[in-house]
């Protein structure tokens, strides 16, 4: 059974949530303390977390910030309050895989988990052969890149856009080609989140021994990976 975490300290949002996800047959535990979600989390028997971020203890953006430095890869969405656009961002910067804004929906909420932990078990090309050049590798298989050996540490979203741009490498991949390959079709997500990956991405994969970038913007239309 698929087990997800809700980290969340309103005790009417909370209950709320767990009556709606155990409806739907997942299996969830509730904290409202950013501490013990933490060590909670750390137990690595979540597929999934919802993770509020105006917690006591230790807030939610901390928590995601050390889980994701621990090496924890547990799919992660991360609830915000309307107007914290910053923090959306910030959260996705630390590891976060997406993010909803309060209020939300059951119906939006529930597509967003589904789609999430779909993801975390697809793999973009994930029986095609390990792709490597100029000591970047990425293996498909192993869900795994790196460079010269070391692991990049990848998010199952980075990993997801890596793939796909490295499937398609030296052609321009649309924005909303990126979308469809990565949280799949009909799914509105702001150019600001694709960006936010992308130059996570950058920052982790770096340059080529020549100086020159592997992820190209191509203004108007999406990114382009030179390997």
């Amino acid at each position: 059974m698929t087990r997800i975490l809700v980290v969340e300290d309103e005790r009417v949002i909370a209950a709320g949530l767990r009556d709606n996800l155990e409806l739907e047959g997942y299996e969830v535990e509730v904290v409202g303390d950013g501490l013990v979600a933490e060590s909670r989390a750390r137990s690595g028997t979540f597929d999934l977390i919802l993770l509020d971020l105006m917690l006591p203890g230790k807030n939610g953006l901390a928590v995601c910030r050390s889980l994701h430095e621990s090496g924890l890869r547990t799919p992660t969405i991360i609830l915000t309050a309307k107007g914290q656009e910053s923090d959306k961002v910030t959260g996705l910067e630390l590891g976060a895989d997406d993010y909803i804004t309060k209020p939300f929906g059951q119906r939006e909420l529930l597509a967003r988990i589904k789609a999430l932990l779909r993801r975390s078990v697809e793999g973009i090309g994930a029986a095609a052969d390990p792709y490597e050049s100029d000591g970047f590798r990425i293996d498909f298989r192993r869900f795994e890149g790196t460079i010269d050996g070391s692991s990049l540490g990848l998010t199952a979203i980075e990993f997801k856009l890596l793939s796909a741009l490295v499937h398609r490498r030296g052609e321009v991949v649309t924005l909303q080609q990126m979308v469809d390959a990565v949280w799949g079709k009909d799914y509105a997500l702001s150019e600001r989140v694709i960006y936010t990956h992308v130059n996570n991405l950058r920052a982790k994969i770096g340059h080529r021994r020549d100086g020159g970038e592997r992820i190209s913007t191509v203004r108007g239309f999406g990114y382009r990976f030179d390997g």
